[in-house]
């Protein structure tokens, strides 16, 4: 089964059901966690001791890192039936991890019409770990900062010729990275000027939690064949209700990647009908994470 057979066998009532959005169910999940973000930089900022604004900001930093995935979702505009809504949320996620959501949708897209094809796909630009050294320097996070900040940089100051980019892209490609970078500019002189906020609530938040973010992330293709079939070049993996509710229900990926227009609260249905042709799966992700550092080389190997 291809993802093609398995869209042909949908009826036109269960197309037409799984294509409905809903504000209401996008909007409690925000509220939701963005209130519980708001409650754990109010704790980091009453802090006292040192020690106990670390306890804060690690889940603080999770949280807002995994705002990648709804940024994500936006990409796609699945999460809320209203664009505005989309736009204007995806616009907060991306500016929170360095990823200006038009140019990440462009980019995310190829990632859908080539996935995990290695000559086309974005996303295998850069290789996957292979040694202890590389998956260690991977998890960090410090690559994907690094990247994120080079791509803004060419993206503002250089012509843009990705192949993802649309030629009347280009332009607004262009003013959009240079909106963000002057963002950027104006909060790193706010902090040199010895605002501590911003380096409380979002700076070291999002490098302590970016290695959560990793870990999770690499488990949806890594490994998986080079193949165009969606039911096997990417991975779902089971996991508690606590990391679907955190990851806007992202483990069901060769779900999402077979239907990518179904909002995030209808994928666990779509995984119900899918499941019996699901090639590549995980039963969680520190079992992942587990094998993958296994199967990866010493340096000297």
């Amino acid at each position: 089964m291809n993802q093609r057979q398995f869209m042909a066998s949908l009826t036109k009532q269960q197309r037409v059901y799984f294509a409905q959005k809903s504000d209401v169910e996008g909007l409690k999940r925000l509220l939701q966690q963005w209130l519980l973000i708001a409650v754990l930089m109010a704790l980091v900022l009453l802090s006292q001791s040192l020690l106990l604004k670390l306890v804060f900001m690690l889940p603080l930093g999770i949280l807002l890192v995994f705002q990648f995935t709804l940024l994500h979702e936006t990409s796609h505009r699945t999460p809320f039936k209203s664009r505005h809504i989309n736009d204007a949320v995806g616009n907060l996620c991306g500016f929170i991890l360095l990823l200006p959501p038009e140019w990440f949708r462009l980019f995310h897209l190829e990632h859908h019409r080539h996935t995990n094809d290695p000559e086309k796909d974005p996303e295998l630009a850069s290789d996957k770990p292979q040694t202890h050294r590389q998956y260690l320097l991977h998890i960090s996070g410090l690559t994907v900062w690094w990247g994120s900040a080079k791509s803004l940089w060419s993206n503002a100051t250089n012509t843009i010729d990705e192949v993802y980019i649309p030629e009347g892209k280009s332009a607004g490609i262009q003013r959009e990275a240079r909106i963000y970078l002057a963002l950027y500019v104006a909060a790193a002189i706010a902090i040199l000027l010895g605002n501590t906020v911003l380096l409380s609530v979002w700076i070291v938040p999002v490098l302590l939690g970016q290695p959560f973010l990793r870990l999770y992330l690499l488990a949806e293709h890594a490994g998986c064949p080079h193949t165009s079939n969606l039911f096997e070049n990417t991975r779902t993996t089971y996991t508690n209700k606590l990391v679907r509710w955190l990851a806007w229900n992202m483990p069901y990926h060769a779900e999402h990647h077979v239907y990518p227009a179904v909002p995030f609260y209808k994928l666990a249905e779509v995984h119900e009908l899918s499941k019996q042709y699901l090639a590549v799966t995980s039963d969680g992700y520190m079992r992942f994470n587990r094998d993958y550092w296994k199967n990866t080389r010493q340096p000297h190997s």
